[in-house]
């Protein structure tokens, strides 16, 4: 019954908001609630405000691209500790010197 409703405020928000499929997909996965877009359509008066659909497009930019740099930092870090531990472990030295004692 409540994810009737949802979707049933989904289709207005298409409907009111101007916007397709791929920007209610990218709301949705923002985790934005369809009543949140309704109530962000500018008004005639406001005329700094951007429209829903690019709004919502400038967003999921902005949190996609934070997403990357994490995971290219993350990245690094695990690159440096293994090169890191690759040169600790081939400094090591395996033979028995007790072995070679006259």
């Amino acid at each position: 019954m409540a994810n009737k409703k949802r979707e049933e405020e989904w289709k207005e928000v298409k409907k009111r908001c101007k916007v397709g499929d791929e920007t209610v997909r990218m709301a949705k996965e923002l985790g934005i609630n369809p009543k949140t877009l309704i109530k962000n359509i500018p008004s005639k008066a406001e005329k700094w405000k951007a429209p829903v659909d690019v709004w919502i497009r400038e967003m999921y930019d902005k949190v996609k691209e934070k997403s990357a740099k994490k995971a290219k930092a993350k990245a690094k870090r695990l690159r440096k500790e293994s090169e890191k531990l690759a040169d600790s472990s081939s400094r090591l030295d395996y033979s028995d010197k007790s072995d070679k004692q006259d």
